[in-house]
């Protein structure tokens, strides 16, 4: 069955529209929240993103890489990947597009900041990734639909916190999420189940780091250059079967 363009990419726009939906409700509640409540719905955000995050880690347990258990390899694969994204300064990089939308469309305040926190959190995920190829293979886009109605509820209190630069973040979920759905028929022969998968539960659990990292972010722990780390995300597979052949 050949997919014409909107079934590949359905999931993505009703994505799309959900966040710009939840980004405007937000931006409407933004001047009528004290700061103390501003604060503690960041703080339960923070804490949900940390439990989603070490739930999602858990897939690395399940697997093992020829006699290496998957949270080894998961370990070398965000050491490395996190290098490779300070080499590339993907960090300063996705700040640079938040800074440039910012002064291109007058934003004020933590524009770039929820830019690139919302940014991260809407497209690193299982859901993303598993969703995605379900969309492009067989136009079954239910899981992001299902993603889509959360992502839209977490953007209205990210806009309510960080303001309209949440909202800005549809343009990378389209390119990348938009992206992943059409490449998903170029994989089809290669990833049959992607549900069991080893190398997508792998990118599972690795993203599910990075999801806490934001988490953590998000609480003031730290703060932990988490779009540096994004090359793990490809390496990860890469290692896999590379350890696999050991």
């Amino acid at each position: 069955m050949v997919l014409d363009f909107w079934a590949k990419t359905s999931g993505t726009w009703i994505n799309i529209v959900t966040v710009l939906i939840g980004s405007s409700f937000g931006l409407i509640l933004k001047n009528r929240l004290s700061a103390k409540i501003q604060r503690i719905i960041t703080q339960g955000i923070g804490l949900v993103t940390i439990w989603i995050g070490v739930t999602m880690t858990d897939s690395m347990g399940k697997i093992d890489a020829g006699a290496i258990n998957g949270v080894v390899v998961g370990l070398v694969a965000i050491v490395l990947g996190g290098i490779f994204g300070e080499w590339l300064q993907i960090e300063e990089k996705l700040k640079s597009i938040g800074d440039f939308l910012k002064a291109k469309f007058r934003g004020q305040g933590l524009f770039t900041e929820g830019f690139v926190a919302s940014s991260l959190l809407f497209c690193v995920g299982p859901m993303t990734l598993i969703g995605c190829l379900n969309n492009g293979l067989n136009g079954d886009n239910t899981l992001l639909v299902i993603k889509a109605t959360m992502d839209g509820i977490v953007a209205i209190a990210l806009a309510n916190i960080y303001g309209i630069g949440v909202g800005f973040s549809v343009v990378v979920l389209f390119f990348y999420q938009g992206g992943l759905s059409l490449l998903a028929g170029l994989v089809a022969n290669v990833i049959p189940d992607p549900n069991n998968n080893p190398s997508i539960l792998l990118v599972s659990g690795v993203g599910g780091l990075m999801i806490m990292a934001i988490g953590f972010n998000l609480l003031e722990i730290t703060k932990i250059r988490v779009a540096s780390f994004l090359p793990a995300i490809a390496i990860s597979p890469v290692l896999y079967c590379l350890m696999a052949l050991l």
